[in-house]
């Protein structure tokens, strides 16, 4: 069975629009999900890449363009600025992975309903209550995350090491075997590759 390597941070927009896709993909082949939660910050500080904040202004205002289309083709809302758009992503990604090592529940509808909650309904992904809701709406105990703390942080680091030792350099980021993926808008593209036709 194929397994899909994804490398996400919770806070961006693209893995907003990447939505359920990813596990829609790999249903349709076989394939499993591995969810792989990571420092974004980190992963760009280690591979060359900038934080927003950091890049010059005619990046930043194609990006905004960029994502505003993809959201209206996906048919998705998309909130330009986000209210909590600088939260701490950390929890989020803990409750994500203490998810995966209990099992049981929807994760792939966890990652959706969390990055959902930042870009289209305003809310706080760092907020204990809006973690727990996400959790229990997919089919998880609502502590999960406090169970699994440690566990989850120490697995949070180790995504980091293991993206930069891959070659990972954004978010999302598929990896199957030794092919990459880069973006929400390479998933057709992974698609392709499961069906054997790329």
């Amino acid at each position: 069975m194929a397994q899909i390597d994804y490398f996400l941070a919770l806070q961006s927009p693209f893995v907003y629009l990447a939505g359920n896709r990813p596990a829609e993909i790999a249903a349709r082949h076989g394939a499993t999900v591995v969810y792989k939660p990571l420092d974004a910050l980190q992963l760009f500080a280690r591979t060359g890449g900038k934080p927003r904040a950091e890049r010059h202004p005619s990046r930043n205002d194609y990006s905004a363009q960029d994502r505003a289309r993809q959201a209206r083709k996906l048919g998705l809302p998309l909130d330009a600025q986000p209210m909590f758009g600088a939260a701490n992503p950390a929890p989020a990604a803990y409750a994500v992975i203490a998810a995966q090592a209990a099992g049981g529940g929807d994760l792939a509808g966890l990652v959706t309903a969390l990055s959902r909650a930042m870009w289209a309904e305003g809310r706080d992904i760092s907020d204990d209550e809006v973690i727990r809701a996400a959790l229990v709406a997919h089919g998880f105990a609502a502590n999960t995350a406090d169970r699994g703390m440690l566990m989850a942080a120490e697995t949070y680091a180790a995504n980091l090491e293991e993206a930069v030792s891959l070659g990972v350099f954004g978010v999302p980021f598929f990896v199957l075997g030794d092919q990459k993926f880069w973006g929400q808008d390479r998933l057709d593209d992974l698609d392709l590759v499961l069906a054997g036709k790329l």
